[in-house]
């Protein structure tokens, strides 16, 4: 069964309890099928502080905003289906990040009438090794694979703009100074379209 989208929440909108909450009842009133795509948020300095090592603080944020999210998504009626990327070897990549594999096989026979969550946590097939892999890579292997469109959400909230041009189809890469402003970061130099939006034109 298709996929109607590729979501991707960023490191800008993970920490943001208003955003989340927005972004999950305009979720619970489509009657559309996506993949939601997550990594890490500032939860991840928080537990560096307590002195953590970068490396396993940064899984155990992705880990922790897994089960968080999966159930902000229930609260608001969405049924999902919350998985790391390695589970059940559902996305690997090799030692030298060159490829992300995703099992096309297994994605396309989770039931319909739920939304994946997935994290942004692959399996190193090198070393067996969980590793996160960067979300505007890991979200072009999904665009591929299900030829979905890769929707983002804008960074700048108060934006007249949002008022009037969204949804809007851009390629950043293209477009630097209207990315710099709206673009999360790690999507600013994709060279693939992408659909910019906010949680409330979504």
């Amino acid at each position: 069964m298709k996929f109607d989208f590729v979501a991707v929440l960023t490191y800008e909108h993970l920490d943001n309890g208003m955003f989340l909450t927005s972004f999950a009842r305009s979720l619970a009133k489509k009657k559309k099928r996506g993949i939601i795509l997550h990594g890490d948020s500032e939860y991840t300095e928080r537990i560096i502080q307590t002195g953590v090592m970068r490396q396993e603080a940064t899984i155990r944020a992705i880990k922790d905003l897994n089960h968080r999210l999966v159930a902000l998504l229930a609260d608001e009626g969405v049924p999902a289906i919350a998985l790391n990327g390695y589970q059940k070897s559902l996305v690997k990549t090799d030692n030298n990040d060159d490829d992300i594999l995703i099992d096309a096989k297994q994605l396309f026979s989770f039931p319909g009438e739920t939304m994946i969550l997935l994290s942004n946590l692959a399996e190193n097939t090198a070393n067996k090794k969980t590793v996160p892999v960067p979300l505007n890579r890991l979200a072009q292997s999904f665009h591929k694979e299900t030829g979905s469109p890769v929707i983002l959400f804008s960074i700048k909230e108060d934006s007249g703009f949002i008022n009037h041009d969204f949804p809007k189809v851009i390629t950043p890469l293209q477009e630097p100074d209207f990315s710099a402003v709206h673009v999360p970061e790690i999507f600013r130099y994709h060279n693939k379209e992408i659909t910019l939006t906010s949680p409330s034109f979504f």
